[in-house]
This record gives C-alpha cells, structure tokens and sequence, in this order.
C-alpha cells in the first residue's frame, strides 16, 4: 500500500473515535487494557448517537444499546475477549449493565471519566453579584484541583458536528447495527435496494427537519429517529419480505419504505405469527 502524507490542515477533514486521554495519563487508569480503552470509546462514540435520538431513562441519563456481536464486530475480537473488556471497564466502574432479561439485550451506561470531586468551580465571570445561583445559563470555567489532568484532557473542541460527519458516523453505526454485510449475503441480487435502505435511514437520521411524514402524518423527528435508532437486522430482513411480496402498484417508493421501517418493530411479530398460522393451515408444518 502507498499511503501518501498528510499536508496543511487535511488530519482535520475526518471522523474519529474519541478515547480520552486521560485513561493514559491517569495512574488510576493505568491497569486498563489498551483494547478496553479502545471500547471506552466506541462506547462513548454511541453515547452521542444514543443522546441525539433521546435514548435517556427517567433520571435524563444516557443509556446505549452496544451487543456482544456488535462488539466482536468493531473489536474484531472473540465473545471471550468482548465480554473480558466490558467486564474490565465494568469494574473499573466506567460503564454500568441494566440487564433486561427476556433475551433483550443490557442497556449500558457510560460513566462520566472525570472524578466530579476532583473538579470546581474558579474564576467566575459575569456576575453581578458575589453569591450567586449556577443555573443552565450561567457562564463558568471549570478548572481542575490538584489532579493529574491537564488543559489537553478537557478540551473546548466543537462537537457540533457537520453533515457529512453525522453521516459516517450514523453509517458506521448502521453497518454494525443492521449488519449489512450479512443482508447483502441474504439478498444478493437486491443490494442496491439495501443500500437505498441505509441511505434513507441516514436521510433520517440526519436531518436537521423539525418533522418527518410517515404514511401522510407529520411526526416529531425526534421520535422517527428514536425509532431508527432501534432497528436491527430483522426488522430490514422484515421490510424486505414485504417489498417481495407486495403486488399492489407503489406511487412512492420511498413514502413506502419509511412507513415500512416506522412500523417494523410493531408490526414484525404479527407478521410473522401470521405467516405461521397461514403454513400449519395449508399443513407445511
């Protein structure tokens, strides 16, 4: 391979996974697999992601939804490895598992990696008086007490984050999700229409639209994109079955396919139970 070098600003121009810094200079980190701080990050990449499409329980903390086999996936690594690696950071107390039971996968939380005692609050500004309130519009500076972290662990990097770079990392996060490669293997001769599949549900969830319409109705878009987010690989495999077997005249494919993926975590049981009863009637089972 001939990579070539990088010139001016062009480092800047890409999407990364964010592994802070901190769980290299902190000595209480120091016992940490390389891999396990590598997860960190991915785990903390899928918290903005979980944060933007309102995945936060009644407290208003962020919760994710990140597999075993999605972990195997991005880590390229074993379950053996993969359960290792949650459990380091799991005691090392930077993520918390909620099991859900009933075959649901766990609910993680992503701890905080700053010690909240280890920080405080310094040279206030643009109060009027000395005691003062600190409320969501207060203007502040937090600024470390005595600990191992310098300027460079917390920085004041923008993380709003453009278009495009809302796309890759919605993408990378569909090609996990919904496993695209596998559904590719499954419809080989219908990649094109999974593809248009991922593009529309990027289209989602990157829209800066106040309300998407789903089967003639406006809804909020943060809930289209909620219900995005919890798509998996059989709810496409689901979307696609319909498209096969669908013989009535589709005006929009597009209109069709949005309320198709809308509607799939509610309606793929009933699909399904239906097909059943329709087999054991014509006696195939």
């Amino acid at each position: 391979m001939g990579f070539d070098y990088f010139y001016g600003q062009q480092s800047q121009q890409f999407a990364f996974y964010r592994i802070p810094r901190v769980l290299f200079t902190d000595n209480r980190f120091r016992k940490i697999s390389t891999d396990g701080k590598v997860l960190y990050g991915l785990l903390l990449d899928r918290v903005f992601l979980s944060q933007e499409n309102g995945w936060v329980d009644e407290e208003g903390r962020v919760y994710i939804i990140f597999t075993l086999a999605a972990i195997r996936k991005a880590m390229d690594c074993s379950e053996k490895s993969a359960i290792k690696y949650l459990t380091e950071l799991e005691e090392f107390g930077l993520i918390e598992r909620i099991r859900q039971g009933l075959g649901k996968p766990s609910l993680i939380y992503v701890k905080n990696f700053i010690d909240q005692e280890n920080l405080r609050v310094m040279n206030c500004k643009n109060y009027s008086s000395p005691t003062v309130k600190v409320t969501g519009t207060d203007q502040y500076n937090l600024q470390p007490n005595n600990t191992n972290y310098n300027n460079t662990d917390l920085n004041n990097t923008n993380l709003i984050l453009s278009e495009d770079e809302d796309r890759i990392r919605y993408g990378d996060y569909l090609s996990q999700q919904l496993d695209i490669a596998a559904l590719k293997l499954d419809y080989p001769y219908e990649t094109e229409m999974l593809d248009g599949i991922v593009d529309l549900i990027l289209d989602v969830l990157c829209t800066r639209r106040n309300s998407i319409r789903i089967a003639g109705d406006e809804k909020p878009a943060g809930v289209v994109k909620s219900r995005f987010m919890k798509l998996n690989m059989d709810h496409i495999r689901y979307v696609m079955d319909c498209m096969q077997e669908n013989t009535t005249k589709i005006r929009s494919i597009k209109q069709y396919l949005l309320a198709a993926l809308y509607n799939a975590p509610a309606t793929i049981s009933s699909y399904y139970r239906a097909e059943v009863n329709h087999d054991m009637a014509e006696g195939k089972i």
